[in-house]
C-alpha cells in the first residue's frame, strides 16, 4: 500500500517512489532549451506537469497507477528544472507551455489530457487556452491564475522539507548543479509576477477542467480556486480533505482517485 507522508519526512529523506523504466526517454531542443521527456505505458495519453522547483520524479506515486489503468503517461521536466536546461531569458509560463506542445509534436501526440500541479497546473490551463484542439481536459491542482490568488507565505516544516528535497534533486539532476540559489530566485520572480489572466480569459476555455485544491493548501486562497471554477465554463470544483499543496506526495491514493475519476469522466 502506498504510504501516507503528511509531514513529508519520507519525501525529504528519499524523494517520491522511483519512476518505472520508460518506454521512451529523451531530450528535445526547443527555443533555447533542452527539454527532457519520457513516456510510460500505452493507451490514451495523459501529460503530468510538475510544480515549480520540482521535476518529473515527483510523480513517482502517480505514474504506475495511471499506466496500470491503461493510459500512456508523458512526463516533461519544465525548462530549467530537473534534467531540462534553459537559456538566459526570464522564466515564463507561456514559454514552458510551448515546450510541452513541442514534446507532443515530437511524440506525434495529437491530443492529451493534462494533470498539472502548482506551476504545472498554470502551464496546463495556458495550453487549454492557446491550443484547445490538442488538450482533452485539464486537472488543475493547487495553482493561481493571477497574483491575487496566493496566500501570504507562512514558513512551515512541511514546506522546508519539500524545499530541502528540491535542493538535493536539483544538485543531482541539473546540468548546472551549483546554481540552485539563482534558479530559486528566477522561478520565484515568475511566481510573484505571473500568471496574469482575468475572468474574460478564463471564460474562453472550452475544454473540461477540474479546479482542485487541498483543504490545507499553504499557497492558494480557496476563494481564488472557487473564482476559477466559476469563471471557466462547466468547470468542476474539487476539495481534497486532509491534505495540503503536496497531496500527490502526502496521500497519493486519495489524489490518484481524484485524477482517475476526472480522466474517466472526459474519456
Amino acid at each position: 500500500m502506498e504510504p501516507r507522508d503528511d509531514e513529508l519526512t519520507h519525501f525529504e529523506a528519499h524523494g517520491a517512489a522511483p519512476l518505472p523504466p520508460a518506454a521512451v526517454e529523451g531530450h528535445l531542443e526547443h527555443d533555447g532549451a533542452r527539454i527532457w521527456y519520457a513516456t510510460y505505458g500505452a493507451g490514451p495519453a495523459v501529460i503530468l506537469l510538475h510544480g515549480g522547483l520540482g521535476h518529473s520524479g515527483n510523480w513517482g506515486y502517480q505514474v504506475p497507477v495511471l499506466v496500470h489503468s491503461g493510459r500512456r503517461v508523458v512526463l516533461v521536466d519544465s525548462r530549467g528544472h530537473g534534467r531540462s536546461s534553459r537559456d538566459s531569458r526570464p522564466y515564463s509560463y507561456e514559454l514552458m507551455a510551448a515546450d510541452v506542445l513541442a514534446v507532443m509534436d515530437e511524440l506525434h501526440l495529437e491530443k492529451a489530457a493534462v494533470v498539472g500541479w502548482s506551476d504545472g497546473a498554470c502551464i496546463a490551463l495556458i495550453l487549454a487556452m492557446t491550443a484547445p484542439s490538442r488538450i482533452e481536459g485539464v486537472f488543475f491542482f493547487a495553482c493561481n491564475m493571477d497574483p491575487s490568488g496566493t496566500l501570504e507565505f507562512v514558513p512551515s516544516s512541511v514546506v522546508d522539507r519539500c524545499f530541502g528535497r528540491h535542493a538535493k534533486d536539483y544538485a543531482a539532476l541539473s546540468a548546472t548543479p551549483d546554481d540552485f540559489g539563482a534558479f530559486v530566485e528566477a522561478v520565484s520572480l515568475m511566481m510573484r509576477t505571473e500568471p496574469n489572466y482575468d475572468a474574460s480569459d478564463l471564460a474562453k476555455i472550452r475544454v473540461p477542467v477540474a479546479i482542485v485544491l487541498g483543504e490545507h493548501d499553504e499557497f492558494i486562497k480557496p476563494d481564488h480556486a472557487e473564482y476559477l471554477a466559476r469563471s471557466i465554463p462547466n468547470a468542476q470544483m474539487i476539495y481534497l480533505p486532509g491534505v495540503s499543496h503536496f497531496a500527490p506526495l502526502q496521500r497519493p491514493s486519495q489524489f490518484n482517485a481524484a485524477v482517475q475519476s476526472f480522466l474517466d469522466g472526459i474519456s
